[in-house]
């Protein structure tokens, strides 16, 4: 199991207790090292024998948004191991925003899109047509169909996962 959030929102007190039978703390100390939009560095506090990463508001306010790159080290003299390493978002601080925000990600918003296109579809018969030298063709039905069946399946795997993912991948099998 991460020890890392896949999503941490600027402008929120940020605070993970990690624990790591390996790497005790005091013994171990362990930093938090975020790249991608900023640079981002997190030390820990011992809290008893685990670690203590965090961040107050005031300090994620300045946070970037964007997706980042993370790798979670331990430390005890002059041994340095990585720990863990993955890849988290940085959410914008929704405080901070002006009216008119569109906070959507990436597939909500082309789903939407795509949704859009076929009710509005619905009122035109013209599949393609022509005035002049300048012609125009629209995307067919079944291909719109096909995406929106694939970004509504991103779209589930997404609020999945948010949910815990449920009990791992399925393996179909036939006896």
């Amino acid at each position: 199991m991460s020890t890392i959030p896949g999503e941490i929102g600027a402008g929120v007190t940020f605070k993970v207790i990690a624990c790591l039978p390996v790497y005790p703390a005091p013994d171990w100390s362990i930093d938090l090292i975020l790249r991608g939009a900023s640079q981002i560095d997190i030390s820990s506090v011992s809290n008893s024998e685990n670690h203590e990463l965090s961040a107050a508001a005031t300090v994620t306010k300045d946070w970037k948004p964007g997706r980042y790159r993370y790798e979670i080290r331990a430390s005890s003299g002059d041994d340095v191991v990585t720990v863990e390493t993955g890849e988290l978002k940085i959410a914008p601080d929704l405080s901070a925003q002006v009216a008119g925000f569109d906070g959507r990600d990436h597939v909500r918003r082309v789903l939407d899109a795509i949704e859009a296109v076929i009710e509005n579809r619905a009122t035109i018969d013209q599949q393609h047509y022509q005035i002049n030298n300048r012609s125009l063709t629209r995307t067919p039905m079944s291909d719109l169909l096909k995406l929106r069946d694939k970004y509504r399946a991103e779209l589930a795997g997404q609020k999945n996962a948010r949910r815990g993912g449920g009990l791992g991948p399925q393996y179909k099998v036939r006896f």
